[in-house]
């Protein structure tokens, strides 16, 4: 059996279109109590932007959490993504949900870089808007959260920036694909550089001691096999790292859908990620 069926045979493109469920959803959303800052460039590409969501009223330096989505490395818009900034805005977190460039403009390690760059600006600029710089949180779904986990995994990429693993309090990963070789897609075998690139995988980049992460799946999910979180944990704690597993009794995309108001019955995802975020 495939370890990530989406990029095993030719139901890859359900990891493609594994993208924002919240769409029209969004109108439904509460729009105050908070504010959005939106486009803000990270860097000089016109994807490298992020909306920034700020609490109202907040007092002193909060967590931020910053955010990247889904959609397979080759689709996805930050303004698709409004649900969620509420989500965790309303918990009085500023929240950077940001774009990233996608294939076939860039290949690996391209769209981690600019996670590392989106975390650059954020370690520079969030206190402007009442964030703490050292409580940074990166979070993803999907392919943003292989972003967000390579992100702390290979060090080298923060570095580039100036920068260290300690920038990253906390990482929380969504039914994330960090470990899904060999692959065979056309489109995956050239966007991660062959069939079996070691190096193209989050758990072959921990080689030590890795910020805490919370690592999510839903138990249901037919596009990213379980087995990705449960090696990634385990890859973890052999060096260890502090990671909680947690799989809730939904699917790929009902896990997102579960931060939305209105689905939040769905799973505890919401509650479980402010409490991670608090208790570091």
């Amino acid at each position: 059996m495939s370890k990530i069926k989406a990029l095993m045979t030719a139901g890859g493109a359900a990891l493609r279109s594994a993208c924002s469920p919240f769409g029209p959803i969004n109108l439904l959303v509460p729009r105050s109590g908070f504010t959005v800052h939106r486009g803000l460039c990270y860097g000089s590409d016109p994807r490298n932007k992020l909306d920034i969501y700020v609490p109202a009223g907040i007092k002193g330096p909060v967590p931020v959490l910053l955010f990247f989505y889904g959609g397979g490395w080759q689709g996805g818009n930050r303004g698709d993504y409004f649900a969620f900034g509420q989500a965790f805005a309303s918990a009085g977190m500023v929240v950077a949900v940001a774009d990233y460039r996608l294939y076939p403009q860039v290949k690996y390690p391209g769209f981690v870089e600019d996670a590392a760059g989106a975390l650059a600006f954020l370690r520079a600029h969030a206190a402007q808007y009442g964030g703490d710089p050292e409580r940074i949180f990166v979070s993803g779904h999907s392919a943003g959260a292989y972003n967000a986990v390579m992100l702390a995994s290979e060090p080298q990429f923060i570095e580039a920036t100036g920068g260290s693993l300690g920038w990253i309090r906390g990482v929380i990963g969504l039914s994330g694909p960090y470990d899904f070789l060999p692959m065979s897609d056309p489109v995956y075998v050239d966007m991660f550089h062959g069939t079996n690139n070691l190096q193209s995988m989050p758990l072959n980049h921990v080689e030590g001691p890795r910020p805490p992460m919370l690592l999510a799946s839903g138990a249901s999910d037919t596009t990213v096999d379980q087995g990705n979180t449960d090696r990634m944990a385990a890859r973890l704690q052999s060096f260890g790292s502090e990671v909680k597993v947690i799989k809730y009794a939904t699917g790929h995309i009902g896990i997102i859908l579960s931060l939305v108001p209105g689905f939040r019955k769905l799973t505890s995802l919401r509650q479980d990620m402010i409490d991670f975020i608090r208790s570091h």
